[in-house]
């Protein structure tokens, strides 16, 4: 689909949003929610089913009204300007093609609204269809394409007016998996080519972190951490962050102090010094200690745990161990052939990278690391 004003041009977009609420009678679907996104980013909304990310996007579209505060493109509010006015391109999940129009013809759809000639329009639907690599397939019908081919032609249909905002929501989420991995790649280098600003909505962790200049993830309707993916990934806020992207090992366990010393206990012999890494006012007396499965590994020395189980996942095997007081941690190793095997019942020696664990309160589930907000 695509959105626009005859009179505006294309172009690298800011992006203001402002303590934006969304209302579905006594439901609030979003109380509070102010962000800004960077003129040419590539910005994803990433979190669970029902969060409020298609709710955002589509508010931002004009699709669905705002209760209260102030949507602005460039620092003008857009807030009561109708989804025709807004110059933006959108891609949905369905693709919303015309099943009785060609590729080209679906591909010129939005220029033709613009009442342009049919001299200009046959070049811009040319160089559209070429972006996304379907010019030879222009007569094709939509009935006659692949669910790849088809979100190509919605791609380009979007990408062809010059919209000053892209708005992709959940595009990817019908087609295979191996096809999925290829039409991210394809919409990232389209997006870094064009250098429009775009907005993309997804539930999957993965495609996110492929795409993104910088990632919100939002529950509940609140976004809980805005960040480049090394960011989100690493340094997660707070739990629901840390265990939404990817997988994390989450251990509760006692802090010990001595003067300004602070400690955590992992087991009767193991205890890791927090002194420098968790924040000096922190005065619980347990902590979380999450570990991504690539921060755990075997070792000559580290902390005793046996064997549950072992999967072979392809170029790695996913481990799982319990430790002593019963915690099971996950955690990866490269797979080095056919006989390769940890078998269950194994006494193995586990070693964490620290440099590369996060704290939090068991309380709050927010972070406790030094240095963090």
């Amino acid at each position: 689909m695509t959105t626009t004003d005859a009179s505006s041009t294309g172009g690298a977009t800011a992006i203001s949003l402002s303590n934006l609420r969304k209302e579905y009678g006594d439901h609030v679907v979003i109380a509070d929610l102010s962000m800004d996104i960077q003129e040419g980013e590539f910005f994803t909304l990433l979190g669970p089913s029902g969060c409020g990310k298609t709710t955002l996007l589509r508010m931002i579209a004009g699709f669905n009204s705002v209760e209260a505060g102030v949507i602005r493109f460039d620092g003008r509010a857009i807030n009561d300007l109708p989804p025709a006015a807004r110059n933006i391109g959108m891609v949905f999940q369905n693709y919303a093609l015309f099943p009785q129009m060609t590729a080209a013809k679906n591909v010129a759809f939005g220029l033709e609204n613009r009442h342009m000639s049919k001299a200009a329009i046959t070049p811009r639907v040319d160089q559209a269809l070429a972006q996304v690599h379907m010019e030879s397939l222009r007569d094709r019908m939509p009935g006659m394409m692949s669910g790849g081919q088809q979100q190509r032609v919605a791609l380009a249909r979007a990408l062809v007016i010059s919209p000053a905002v892209l708005l992709m929501d959940e595009p990817l989420s019908n087609l295979d998996a191996k096809l999925r991995v290829e039409m991210r790649t394809t919409i990232r280098e389209i997006q870094r080519e064009a250098g429009i600003t775009t907005i993309y909505v997804t539930h999957d962790q993965e495609e996110a972190m492929s795409v993104s200049d910088r990632i919100a993830v939002m529950n509940d309707g609140v976004v809980q951490q805005v960040g480049t993916p090394p960011e989100i990934y690493h340094r997660p806020r707070n739990m629901f962050v840390a265990g939404f992207i990817g997988t994390t090992n989450t251990l509760r366990r006692p802090v010990q102090r001595d003067g300004s010393r602070m400690a955590v206990q992992i087991d009767d012999a193991v205890s890791w010094d927090l002194t420098d890494l968790v924040d000096p006012s922190y005065a619980e007396e347990s902590v979380l200690v999450s570990a991504r499965p690539e921060a755990v590994s075997v070792a000559d020395q580290g902390v005793p745990a046996t064997i549950v189980d072992q999967i072979f996942l392809g170029p790695h095997n996913q481990v799982r161990a319990r430790l002593a007081g019963g915690d099971v941690v996950e955690f990866l190793e490269f797979s080095h052939g056919a006989t390769h095997r940890r078998e269950p019942g194994t006494t193995v020696l586990l070693s964490f990278d620290q440099s590369r664990l996060n704290y939090f309160d068991p309380t709050t589930g927010d972070t406790v690391m030094a240095g963090r907000p």
